[in-house]
């Protein structure tokens, strides 16, 4: 019996979806059809820029990353935390760690982030929340303002961190948006400028521009495709079969066609890290987090191979949605945190990109500062820290807030109002990263809100050159 032509769309997907491939290129490239020949048209100014956004997926307590170590601010810390207080002499101190009258301290378990806040190659910044327009208490209490959709919601509140548009629920993240613009800068347009160490994301889906997938082992080709034993080279001959044959039904043509460029570009990738020498760099084998960053760092190492001046990185590091034992889950998660990128920053000092390697951590919100017994539920704003030789270092940026409760940006239990909009947080990376002010509304639509793009002046000043 001929084999039928007519093979519907939903066919066609739930085939390829059942594919024995096991390849994270393939899904690289079926999402970036049309992504590696399209182009803004946009050429910025030469040299090398990388970023790496690690997201905090669940909710960062981070009112206990950042923390007030003053006696007066410590108490007024210790009575609202209750429960969730650490001790005043267990935090490490910040050289000049002053913000908003207040002297801050970290968390015990991070003291590769001291160290480099200390170096000046470390800032935060304070109390950062997604809004759609500036939020008062009365204004928020009358109902009068526009707020987040979903506000308090997960799977809205972690979108609108990745997509910058906290007033609807978009399909393109921001930093997709921004590698629509900057793509051309590649000259290698067969694998993304969007690298992704934790699958499909909306953070990095653009128009245009969508993640190619990496793992801890790199980039995955088709299963058994390199091996070297005579069976094994048979199947690779049968495939090379395949992918020369033309078809006459459409969706098998896509698919050959697809499975073929991801395999070129799985190769590729693999050719640049090969012929790149490897780092000397120690990465801790048991850390997740290390190990991905230890790929993230190899990818930069072979930028020149891979024909890269621009790359963006994405790390999820989930399950910080701390609504019991806080204080030991914190321990662990941030500890595996401060390891991992004192490690990574180590060795972007070994490849010579220290001032071109910016790190930068993103969450769904922050957490309530009123304990629930042995944890701590939704809320709003929230800190980050920025990591990086291009970070103006040494400083806490924003308004790092009052915490006792029923304060002027408390809406109930300690969810606090952000007073830095996530928006200027993510401009000053964009205006770094090489993105002209002529085009930021394009990566940030609701940036006029917060920032105007025409200023003399960085939005908030944490990165060196930003504009």
């Amino acid at each position: 019996m001929s084999k039928t032509k007519n093979i519907n769309r939903r066919t066609f997907l739930g085939q390829a979806s059942c594919a024995a491939i096991g390849s994270t290129t393939f899904l690289s490239t079926l999402l970036n059809l049309n992504a590696l020949n399209a182009s803004a048209g946009y050429n910025s100014p030469s040299g090398y820029k990388a970023l790496v956004c690690i997201l905090l997926a669940g909710g960062n307590d981070s009112f206990n990353m950042l923390v007030p170590r003053g006696i007066s601010e410590h108490q007024q810390y210790q009575t609202v935390r209750s429960t969730l207080a650490l001790d005043r002499n267990s935090l490490l101190s910040l050289q000049g760690g002053m913000n908003n009258g207040r002297e801050l301290g970290l968390h015990p378990v991070l003291p590769n982030l001291q160290s480099l806040y200390n170096q000046d190659k470390l800032a935060f910044v304070a109390n950062v929340g997604s809004l759609v327009e500036p939020v008062s208490l009365s204004s928020y209490n009358a109902s009068s303002v526009k707020l987040p959709l979903g506000l308090f919601s997960h799977v809205d509140e972690v979108a609108h961190w990745q997509t910058a548009t906290p007033d609807k629920r978009g399909r393109l993240g921001w930093a997709g948006r921004m590698a629509d613009i900057l793509c051309t800068m590649n000259t290698n347009q067969s694998i993304s400028m969007n690298l992704s160490l934790s699958g499909t994301n909306l953070f990095q889906t653009g128009n245009t521009v969508a993640p190619f997938t990496l793992t801890k082992n790199g980039s995955i080709g088709i299963n058994r495709y390199e091996a070297s034993n005579p069976f094994d080279m048979i199947k690779a001959a049968a495939l090379d079969s395949l992918f020369d044959s033309g078809y006459a039904n459409l969706y098998d043509q896509t698919f050959n066609n697809i499975l073929g460029q991801s395999q070129e570009s799985h190769l590729k990738y693999q050719t640049a890290i090969s012929n790149t020498s490897p780092l000397t760099t120690t990465f801790s084998p048991d850390n997740p987090l290390a190990l991905d960053l230890k790929v993230a760092a190899q990818t930069i190492a072979a930028r020149s191979e891979l024909g890269m001046t621009r790359q963006v990185f994405f790390i999820n590091y989930h399950g910080w949605d701390h609504h019991d034992e806080v204080l030991n889950n914190q321990i662990n998660m941030l500890g595996v945190l401060d390891e991992a990128l004192g490690q990574f920053h180590a060795a972007t000092v070994e490849l010579g990109v220290e001032n071109d390697v910016t790190s930068f951590t993103i969450s769904d919100f922050g957490r309530t500062l009123t304990s629930n017994g042995n944890g701590s539920d939704h809320a709003w704003g929230g800190n980050h820290f920025v990591l990086g030789g291009a970070v103006n270092g040494g400083q806490i940026y924003g308004q790092y807030p009052d915490l006792n409760l029923g304060n002027p940006l408390d809406v109930g239990r300690g969810r606090l109002i952000p007073t830095t909009a996530s928006d200027e947080y993510f401009a000053e990376i964009a205006l770094w990263f090489g993105v002209p002010k002529s085009e930021l509304d394009m990566v940030l639509p609701n940036i006029h809100t917060f920032f105007p793009p025409s200023s003399s002046s960085p939005p908030l000043g944490f990165l060196l050159n930003s504009i």
